[in-house]
C-alpha cells in the first residue's frame, strides 16, 4: 500500500471512519492520480470492478475526504469541480480547450496575499493561481 493511501486511512481510522473496499478504492484512485479528476472521472474509472458503485458514493467520499482534510475541492465556478490529493502549495495549469489541468511549483506568491491583507483589511488565509492556454496536444491540432 503506498505510504499516502495508508497514512489516510489511518487518519479516517482513527477518526472513526469505516473503510469499505469502495472508499478505499475511490481514495487509492484519488491519491495515485495526477490528473485532478471530477467525481464522474472516478465514477467511470471505477464502476467496472465496483458495479454497486453510485456516483452518489463518490460525492459522498469526496466529502468525506475534503471535510478530513485529505483531498482538495478545486471549483470553477461551474458544475465540474476536480479534486487533488496534493497538499503542497502549487498551481495549476489548464487547457481552455480540453479542460486539462497540470501542476506546476512555482515559489509562493506571498507578497501578493501581503499585498491584498495591506489594502483591503482582509486576514489573508491563502490564495489560488491558475494560468490558461492551451496544453500541447490541443495546440498541435491548430497548427
Amino acid at each position: 500500500m503506498d505510504s499516502r493511501v495508508h497514512h489516510a486511512v489511518e487518519q479516517l481510522k482513527s477518526g472513526g471512519v469505516r473503510m469499505t473496499p469502495q472508499r478505499y478504492a475511490i481514495l487509492q484512485f484519488l491519491m495515485e492520480s495526477h490528473e485532478h479528476p471530477t467525481a464522474d472521472d472516478i465514477f467511470r474509472a471505477l464502476s467496472p470492478q465496483y458495479p454497486s458503485l453510485s456516483v452518489a458514493t463518490v460525492y459522498n467520499n469526496l466529502k468525506l475526504f475534503v471535510d478530513a482534510g485529505l483531498i482538495r475541492e478545486l471549483t470553477y465556478g461551474d458544475d465540474s469541480s476536480r479534486f487533488d490529493s496534493d497538499l503542497s502549495d502549487h498551481y495549476h495549469a489548464i487547457c481552455t480547450r480540453c479542460g486539462t489541468m497540470v501542476d506546476f511549483d512555482h515559489p509562493p506568491v506571498r507578497d501578493v496575499e501581503e499585498a491584498a491583507a495591506r489594502k483591503t483589511g482582509f486576514t489573508v488565509h491563502g490564495h489560488r493561481m491558475e494560468v490558461y492556454g492551451l496544453c500541447p496536444a490541443c495546440a498541435a491540432l491548430r497548427s
